[in-house]
């Protein structure tokens, strides 16, 4: 008896002081990359802090869709979740500016509007409760259908896909007459499956993880939708750890999500080879119908902003970016 009271006064003894862990949810499946190096910064975490920040990953959905997440996360059964930012809408709305459908033509456009908003939008979901350590684009959703989608008129009345709590989304596909069915990320492969869904965007990796691909028979190349993912934890729960350690989780967790960004676009362009060399038949949108089609979406975007949907001085600064990129490209081409 005497012996079994010091080994436990030994154990306790030898735990960290003010040992934080935070536990995280994720629809990402746990053989993946991502979980694999995930998990890989959570033991530097651990080791670096002497066990004092642990972070525990509940990966392939277990811990259910968002919405359940989030309702977790307010109790403090989670700490946190992978999410993308249309699971955050609600908190802070200005997440899905980025996400607007045919914002961007291109990555490096992209990513010239995001070396001067991120930092920006980063600090206005700790504004909202979360702290966050960076966006990792997972690149361009495309358009997966079992009919060819090559115009607009392709489009109309298709039942398309969209996100749980994403109502810039819904607003846009209602714009372009498509028909919006609204799904948790995890019920999408069941609609495709049983006809109640026509259209998904979604970037060709997560089409691959998700399986999506195998219910469809087309894919149509178009930068329809700039897609990322991020990592959102409590803020109150984050804020306990103390601000060394809290720095170190800083590092690691910024460096982890700089690397997602940099691969995802590699992963991505191997993901689009793959669905088609796996039968999927590619096609391509009009050039004329694209920039009709993005004539009604930014028509569309400012209408939203007006109603108070987003921060429309944000948007607009956002497209001013877009259209100094466009204009710096055609300088140096010369046109």
């Amino acid at each position: 008896m005497k012996k079994l009271v010091w080994t436990l006064i030994t154990v306790l003894f030898s735990l960290p002081a003010h040992a934080v862990t935070l536990k995280i949810a994720t629809v990402t499946p746990e053989n993946s990359q991502w979980m694999k190096d995930m998990r890989a910064s959570a033991a530097e975490i651990k080791e670096r802090t002497e066990g004092r920040v642990q972070i525990k990953y509940y990966g392939g959905g277990i811990k259910g869709d968002d919405k359940k997440v989030l309702g977790q996360i307010r109790i403090r059964q989670l700490q946190g979740g992978a999410f993308t930012p249309s699971a955050l809408s609600s908190q802070y709305p200005d997440l899905n500016l980025y996400g607007m459908p045919l914002i961007f033509d291109s990555e490096e456009e992209a990513a010239y509007v995001r070396s001067r908003l991120d930092e920006r939008l980063s600090q206005g979901l700790e504004a909202a409760g979360f702290v966050n350590f960076g966006f990792a684009t997972s690149g361009f959703a495309n358009i997966l259908s079992n009919t060819p989608v090559r115009s607009l008129a392709d489009l109309k009345g298709k039942r398309v896909w969209v996100p749980e709590g994403d109502e810039i989304s819904y607003a846009s596909m209602e714009a372009l007459s498509l028909s919006p069915v609204t799904l948790p990320l995890t019920d999408v492969l069941t609609g495709l499956q049983t006809g109640l869904l026509d259209i998904v965007a979604i970037p060709p990796m997560v089409a691959l993880i998700m399986q999506w691909h195998t219910k469809v028979k087309f894919v149509t190349r178009v930068p329809l939708v700039y897609t990322l993912g991020f990592m959102a934890i409590d803020r109150k729960t984050f804020e306990k750890i103390s601000p060394a350690d809290q720095s170190i989780v800083h590092e690691v967790m910024e460096r982890t999500y700089k690397n997602f960004n940099r691969v995802n676009l590699e992963d991505n362009e191997g993901a689009f080879q793959a669905l088609v060399k796996s039968g999927i038949e590619m096609v391509d949108f009009d050039e004329q119908a694209y920039l009709d089609t993005r004539k009604l979406l930014l028509a569309s975007n400012r209408q939203m902003g007006q109603q108070g949907k987003f921060t429309l001085e944000l948007y607009d600064e956002m497209m001013r970016y877009v259209d100094e990129y466009r204009s710096e490209q055609s300088a140096a081409l010369g046109e």
